[in-house]
């Protein structure tokens, strides 16, 4: 593997350790921002948007919208890469600790996204998200993360469930319970943990938003290092990959847009996920301060262009049949195209045109993905979109196998390939005229 390949998946995996849930995402996310000389436009103060400005915002912590608007910006075109910040995950409920025999305690949960239930037995979890606490202002927000090993669900031995390797399934109602303690804590030992970790009474909590999640650290892995194996790859990669691509471009003739969703594993269907106003609010909001009115701003949606991109099913060596024979996908190959009949992908043949051809052009390779015409697929956040902010679009993504486990595999290579495909797209001029030519820039 390449050095520039390997000290990327390096960078990702450090992103992915500092963001063990959607808050901690965006947190990262807007430091990296920061860091670029980006400015905070909060989305409830009166925003000043300027020709060569960076700007971006946040909605409930867990979303974050970014833009680079261009110093020679007439007739604006949106040139969009968006992706998702949540994983699969257990989410904890507001009465967490629960008792059992013998001085057992165990944390209450609830599945969050299509998970691998199996995947989250016999390793060491932790807890992290939102803590919401009150103060003499109102209330703040904490994000927490304790730096140990905290849970852990057992399995059941073979010895008293004889079929576990013939009948596999899970009971999400006893048996995904984390282990909290066998007989050490006391009842509410749990809530004076959290609020310990804001430096506060558990009576000053008001809310919090928090999830059980994987402590096992990403590697990169394999005799010739080509594999990369972490927890939520599943859209951390292709969120970082984005991150990286937009704030090392700049596009003076174009508004280049860097946008991460919550609750993508969960439909989109919050204020926050990619079926909300989010998008189109942050977008009419940024013509409007360069003082284009409301039909310029349809104009400009009519020029745009969206790569939505979130990670794929790679070819999995022990089950071939699953997949379609011509349209199936690997690691290391390079970035996948989706594209599915039913729309569920929003790729159609001209935006497969339009970015097959960015990426040629950057010497990337590109790789086709179909689901087997017998097997439903899945979805993902670009179709969406595309019901408040429609504009031509496609679906990408890295091949992966274990999609949806607590720890999932990637190729070493491909992170490198999505961010010199995601530099050409926002450097990319686009003019659509409306009939299916694309003269490209």
């Amino acid at each position: 593997m390449d050095e520039e390949s390997l000290r990327t998946s390096h960078d990702l995996l450090s992103f992915i350790a500092a963001s063990p849930t959607a808050f901690h995402a965006v947190r990262e996310q807007r430091t990296v921002l920061e860091d670029a000389g980006f400015t905070f436009l909060p989305e409830s103060s009166k925003w000043r948007v300027e020709r060569g400005g960076r700007y971006y915002t946040i909605r409930n912590g867990s979303s974050i919208v970014a833009l680079s608007v261009g110093k020679h910006v007439t007739n604006p075109q949106f040139l969009i890469a968006a992706s998702h910040t949540d994983s699969p995950m257990f989410k904890i409920k507001a009465h967490a600790q629960t008792s059992g025999p013998l001085g057992y305690a165990g944390i209450d949960t609830d599945v969050y996204g299509g998970m691998i239930d199996r995947t989250w037995l016999d390793r060491p979890l932790t807890v992290a998200g939102r803590v919401l606490v009150k103060d003499d202002a109102g209330i703040r927000s904490h994000l927490i993360c304790p730096n140990k090993d905290l849970l852990l669900i057992p399995s059941l031995a073979i010895h008293l469930n004889r079929s576990v390797n013939e009948k596999g399934a899970i009971d999400r109602k006893c048996d995904i319970r984390p282990l909290l303690s066998a007989g050490l804590l006391e009842a509410g030992s749990f809530d004076r943990l959290i609020a310990s970790e804001v430096g506060v009474e558990p009576e000053e909590v008001l809310g919090r938003d928090l999830f059980v999640v994987n402590r096992q650290q990403g590697v990169v892995w394999g005799a010739a290092n080509e594999f990369v194996s972490a927890p939520r790859l599943d859209d951390l990669q292709c969120a970082f990959s984005s991150l990286r691509a937009f704030a090392e471009t700049r596009n003076e003739a174009a508004i280049t847009v860097h946008a991460c969703f919550d609750s993508e594993e969960v439909g989109s269907g919050t204020m926050q996920g990619a079926q909300s106003t989010f998008l189109p609010d942050v977008l009419r909001r940024v013509c409007a301060g360069l003082g284009m009115r409301r039909e310029e701003y349809f104009r400009a949606l009519a020029r745009s262009f969206m790569v939505s991109c979130d990670n794929a099913q790679a070819l999995h060596p022990n089950h071939p049949e699953l997949y379609d024979e011509e349209n199936r996908v690997r690691m290391n190959g390079g970035v996948v195209i989706k594209e599915a009949a039913n729309q569920k992908y929003a790729t159609d043949g001209l935006s497969r045109a339009v970015f097959a051809r960015i990426c040629e052009r950057a010497g990337v390779p590109t790789q086709a993905f179909a689901n087997r015409s017998d097997i439903a697929g899945g979805s993902t956040l670009g179709n969406l979109a595309m019901r408040q902010a429609s504009m031509h679009t496609v679906d990408v993504g890295l091949a992966q196998l274990a999609m949806h486990s607590a720890y999932e595999t990637a190729g070493a290579r491909d992170t490198s390939y999505l961010i010199a495909a995601l530099k050409a797209f926002f450097a990319s001029t686009l003019e659509f005229d409306g009939e299916g030519n694309i003269s490209m820039g």
